[in-house]
């Protein structure tokens, strides 16, 4: 991976820990200290400090509040399969270390909402529209430019996808890239067997994408249910080389950012599995100084 100067966050005074004790209460934990980092930062934001932004959450109309990155060094072509993919899994990394992000969606006409929110948000137009504020609203704090595609979302029960959709987004991803040369690709592994992350990561394969993140994409489990982990390991056998980001210093922010996707994640409370799962990740890290990692992966051949 290319290495850029991190940002400087401010201190986070103790973080929650899932693990002993906190087994039982991490979820409450997190929130408690996700509450008191917005409570600073809105300090700070009332006192004209310019690099905190206000955020609203499109769903609930919450407002949080997170420094703005400067961003710096080599430009990355981000290219996520839905609105709030880049958020669960890779948001950490460029959280801590800012570059300038190109990101594009492909599936983002779609009426996937938690089932608890199925009844307020029925219609395609009302789940798209809500998405892309979504989409929006979380990747503000990145200055971030977007490109929405406009492909429907796959609705189970799932089939394997269509080749000639994928011919379809492998030419329109293909357009960006060439309007961004010399961006870094970044896309999904597809450690999950989702039609639509397998697809985006086939068209970004074809593009000449060798850096992937850990793709989290049935949020209740996270792809990491043991025939996901052996299919994909079928898949890609040896080809995959895993590299591991420390995200300690940033973890409230990555909350802030997945506050924005309520639409997915519900209730707030709840936001905590892709933070446990980023403490479950980090247990690998050898020289890592943090307990909360992202994971991604680099093709055979590859250079960082």
């Amino acid at each position: 991976m290319t290495k850029e100067t991190p940002v400087q966050p401010q201190p986070l005074g103790d973080l929650p820990v899932p693990d002993g004790h906190g087994i039982y209460t991490f979820p409450d934990d997190l929130h408690r200290a996700h509450q008191t980092h917005t409570q600073q930062l809105a300090a700070r934001h009332r006192n004209h400090d310019h690099r905190v932004l206000e955020v609203t959450a499109p769903h609930t109309r919450v407002p949080y509040y997170i420094e703005a990155r400067t961003p710096a060094g080599h430009p990355v072509l981000v290219i996520e399969p839905h609105h709030d993919d880049f958020a669960l899994s890779a948001s950490g990394t460029f959280l801590a270390r800012a570059r300038p992000l190109t990101v594009a969606t492909v599936f983002t006409r779609s009426r996937s909402v938690h089932p608890a929110l199925e009844g307020t948000y029925a219609e395609v137009d009302t789940v798209s529209e809500l998405r892309d504020r979504e989409g929006a609203a979380a990747l503000a704090p990145f200055t971030a430019r977007r490109h929405l595609l406009g492909h429907e979302d796959a609705e189970p029960p799932y089939r394997p996808y269509d080749p000639q959709v994928l011919d379809r987004v492998t030419e329109e991803l293909g357009r960006i890239a060439v309007a961004h040369p010399g961006a870094e690709l970044l896309a999904p592994a597809a450690v999950t067997r989702h039609p639509d992350h397998l697809l985006v990561h086939e068209a970004a394969v074809r593009l000449g994408c060798t850096w992937f993140w850990e793709d989290l994409a049935f949020w209740s489990t996270y792809a990491l249910a043991g025939c996901d982990q052996h299919l994909f390991r079928a898949r890609k056998g040896a080809t995959m080389w895993p590299e591991l980001v420390d995200i300690t210093d940033v973890v409230l922010d990555k909350v802030t950012v997945l506050r924005m996707h309520g639409s997915q994640m519900h209730p707030e409370r709840k936001m905590y599995r892709p933070i446990r799962h980023a403490f479950t990740t980090a247990a690998d890290l050898v020289d890592g100084p943090g307990p909360y990692a992202e994971r991604f992966y680099r093709m055979e051949g590859s250079t960082c």
